[in-house]
């Protein structure tokens, strides 16, 4: 069994790399926004920049209060390049569906031991990348529905500004 749980922590570990390459990903997207003056659509993904390294800490000390060292690994690079203000966004929603597989193969990695601890911990990054998932979808389908004019585009984005970090809180 603790080598079942190892395993476990060893996937949490990696996830923990996983937010935080979601964190550099998402400040290539705020600094893609920055460059083109949509202030707003930067900010979005500033405030999911801190999203993210607020999940990597929380999986942090959860492996910490559980006497396991943690280990960082490099982050790897964002390769992506932008032909279209849309193209950041949809990039997004295909790196959220990416998180909720880790997340997802996280989960059944613990339930398969009955580890429940680590199970509550994982019910809440389900719930969260449904939230994560259909922010991005939505903010697609307000780009495709209002920013394809410059009066719309400037709208969402001004509308994006007033996004504020709020650090995620969880009943464990």
């Amino acid at each position: 069994m603790a080598e079942k749980a190892e395993e476990v922590y060893d996937l949490l570990n990696k996830q923990i790399n996983e937010e935080l390459y979601s964190a550099y990903l998402y400040l290539t997207f705020a600094d893609y926004y920055d460059e083109r003056g949509l202030k707003g659509y930067a900010n979005w993904y500033m405030v999911q920049v801190q999203e993210e390294l607020a999940h990597a800490k929380i999986l942090r000390r959860f492996l910490l209060d559980h006497d396991y060292s943690v280990k960082m690994f490099a982050i790897a690079e964002p390769d992506l390049e932008f032909d279209s203000d849309l193209a950041p966004l949809k990039a997004g929603l295909a790196h959220e569906k990416h998180i909720t597989d880790c997340i997802n193969k996280c989960y059944s990695a613990a339930a398969g031991i009955a580890d429940w601890r680590t199970v509550k911990l994982l019910d809440w990054y389900i719930q969260e990348q449904g939230e994560e998932e259909t922010n991005a979808s939505d903010l697609i389908k307000d780009y495709e529905l209002f920013g394809t004019s410059p009066q719309g585009l400037y709208a969402l984005d001004q509308s994006y500004l007033n996004r504020t970090f709020v650090a995620p809180t969880m009943a464990m």
